[in-house]
């Protein structure tokens, strides 16, 4: 079924362009209501990141749920993840998140969590999609929802993210730098790591509803890098807009992205009694490194499309444990039902402190074969035409004659901005940077033309 309203990742945009408006999303939180009640009533749970957008929007799927006669719980500022715990723990109808995760302050979105924590099913959102043609009822006054604020929301999670490591795991030998974007992990992740026993220096934590993702967080990685060298600090930690993703950075400054973080988990999953199950999961974006590595582990790597979505899917079907993407999205399915940045940052933190070893030596054994990644900006250009111009094509058939057996060539468009992404990878730095860069002039020709 072609959707109208859902994209890859919920509903996502300019705020008050397309979809992402007061009032389509007042039929949305409707719609929602309608279907996820059953006409039957129950409660959803509606957390948001930190931009000015997400009171307007709060207010319009308030006033939608209250008309379908659901109960509202609304937990201010969460990060993504934790709407997901709280709405299963809740034993909500559902959890719904406002936010455009790394995205500009002026994009907003709406994303959904069924009853279990999990993303809503397709079939879910094909049923509030037919909801939202139909004309707005609303049900009689004596059945209309309640609203009401959940006043403990960010404790409760702060002890969800404790959990998820051993009750002897003490941080009290770390000095690290958290940037927390400015966005939804300001008040949960500083408070994490210190009740641990960390020596935390928190930056990106003063959100205005403007400055999320401005120049910080994990799509932003030199201001951390900057920071970790700056106070001398064990190693840090930046997350993104809505917390579900994270970077990493040693205590020399170096990035350790997705990648790292996988293995690290993986290599510590081995070394603990059933520890990892089945294989790891990754994407088509994942260095070939990773997958090297793993494999000298006696672990195999599959890879999905690019989207954390595929891969918990790859894990739920299996019953597999761990899969991630290289922009930090880390699944610890045997921890949690989505992508949690805390709570795979506290796994690596686990394996340095348990080792006894530092950041860097714990990423140690991962190869990484240089990779390009260019964003090439659309305009008002669509992006399957693009990347079926000859043009394009001629260029992406070059570059894969020149790396032959050696390398690889993605083009795909992105899910959640209007970009195509182009990426490249192979042995040699300096021609894998050449033929990206050549890739990605052909597409801004076609998409200028």
């Amino acid at each position: 079924m072609a959707r109208k309203y859902f994209g890859t990742d919920g509903i996502r945009g300019r705020v008050g362009e397309g979809k992402v408006n007061p009032e389509l999303v007042l039929k949305l939180g409707w719609a929602a209501g309608r279907v996820l009640g059953q006409g039957r009533g129950g409660k959803v749970l509606i957390g948001k990141d930190t931009r000015i957008s997400g009171y307007m929007f709060e207010s319009s799927l308030e006033a939608g749920l209250v008309a379908a006669g659901m109960d509202i719980a609304l937990l201010g500022p969460m990060p993504t993840p934790g709407i997901a715990y709280l709405t299963r723990t809740f034993r909500a109808a559902a959890g719904i998140v406002i936010s455009a995760s790394h995205n500009p302050y002026y994009d907003n979105g709406i994303k959904f969590f069924s009853s279990s924590g999990c993303k809503l099913p397709d079939e879910l959102e094909e049923a509030i999609e037919a909801e939202m043609d139909r004309p707005l009822d609303t049900v009689p006054s004596k059945q209309l929802g309640k609203a009401e604020r959940m006043e403990d929301a960010a404790g409760r999670y702060i002890e969800f993210c404790k959990s998820t490591v051993p009750a002897s795991l003490n941080l009290g030998s770390l000095t690290m730098v958290v940037d927390c974007a400015n966005g939804a992990t300001y008040h949960i992740a500083p408070h994490v790591f210190d009740e641990l026993g960390a020596n935390v220096i928190v930056i990106g934590n003063e959100p205005d509803g403007f400055n999320i993702n401005e120049g910080i967080g994990s799509t932003h990685p030199k201001t951390l890098q900057k920071a970790v060298l700056e106070h001398g600090a064990d190693l840090g930690i930046a997350f993104d807009g809505d917390g579900d993703r994270l970077i990493m950075v040693d205590h020399e400054g170096s990035i350790v992205d997705g990648d790292g973080i996988l293995y690290i988990i993986a290599r510590s999953r081995l070394e603990q009694p059933n520890g990892l199950k089945g294989k790891v999961v990754g994407t088509s974006m994942t260095n070939l490194g990773l997958e090297l590595a793993l494999k000298e582990l006696g672990v195999e790597l599959l890879r999905t499309d690019v989207g954390d979505r595929f891969i918990l899917e790859a894990l739920n079907d299996n019953g597999w444990s761990l899969g991630g993407e290289p922009s930090g999205h880390i699944i610890c399915r045997d921890r949690t039902t989505t992508g949690d940045g805390i709570v795979a940052a506290l796994q690596v933190l686990a394996a340095m402190v348990f080792s006894g070893s530092s950041l860097r030596d714990q990423s140690l054994g991962m190869p990484r074969l240089p990779q390009v990644l260019v964003n090439v900006g659309l305009g008002e250009a669509v992006a399957t035409q693009i990347m079926e111009d000859d043009r394009v094509n001629a260029a992406v058939a070059d570059a894969e004659a020149t790396l032959g057996a050696n390398g690889r060539v993605l083009l795909r468009p992105s899910g959640t901005e209007p970009l195509i992404r182009v990426m490249v990878e192979g042995t040699e730095a300096a021609q894998v940077t050449d033929l990206a860069n050549a890739i990605a002039d052909a597409v801004r020709n076609v998409a200028a033309s």
